[in-house]
């Protein structure tokens, strides 16, 4: 899956991966990690979620990552922020208080481009890369934090060979193999079917959102 697949999706508004609310399983589960305000966490291909805020409201520090130009510059123009514009490297960053968002390719990051995070959190990367990139999307996000870090993780479950992705099914066995090393938690599944008519429609027989608290 290349780039211009994402920029093609944003620029013809097919964001039905954005919520237009604060995740309620970040909401509900964050506390779990037990960090402190002043922390910082990464957001991996974070589109304009609303979850940025959130995150900056509980006193964190936040860095989120993502390709698109037109999902960063919508993000602050929706929220009437007005941040300041500079280049690093690789990528263009948009800063505004507590919030820095890296416009670029997230495979260009470097552990010294998110030296400080002590946390990730990731609702919408994993799920939307097919298998080969999942492997190399995970084995880089490792490599790039620190020894001690923590993430929450949120994976749907699914029959594959009923629906396209994006969103990919992700199963538990999987999310073990990516990290493996790390102590998984499953912290809450749960089934969404009779919410979601894109699945509904296809035939699908079983679609279960799932939360993992990762700590390393």
């Amino acid at each position: 899956m290349q780039s211009e697949f994402w920029h093609d999706r944003w620029a013809r508004n097919q964001i039905g991966f954005h919520l237009e609310q604060v995740n309620p399983y970040l909401q509900q589960h964050w506390s779990s990690l037990g960090l402190k305000a002043g922390d910082k966490v990464l957001v991996p291909l974070c589109g304009k979620t609303l979850d940025l805020l959130w995150l900056a409201g509980q006193g964190l520090q936040v860095q989120g990552i993502e390709l698109s130009e037109r999902a960063v510059e919508a993000f602050f123009s929706e929220h009437q922020l007005h941040p300041q514009v500079s280049r690093s490297g690789a990528f263009t960053v948009y800063r505004c208080d507590a919030l820095e968002l890296w416009c670029g390719d997230i495979f260009a990051l470097t552990a010294e481009d998110v030296a400080g995070c002590s946390a990730f959190y990731d609702r919408a990367a994993l799920i939307a890369l097919p298998a080969p990139m999942r492997q190399r999307y995970a084995h880089h996000l490792q490599s790039l934090l620190a020894a001690q870090c923590k993430g929450l993780l949120i994976t749907l479950e699914y029959d594959q060979a009923e629906v396209d992705g994006p969103p990919f099914a992700v199963l538990e066995a999987e999310v073990r193999a990516l990290y493996a090393g790390w102590q998984v938690t499953l912290e809450e599944t749960r089934d969404i079917l009779a919410e979601s008519p894109k699945f509904q429609q296809a035939g699908s027989r079983g679609l279960q959102e799932r939360v993992y608290r990762l700590e390393r």
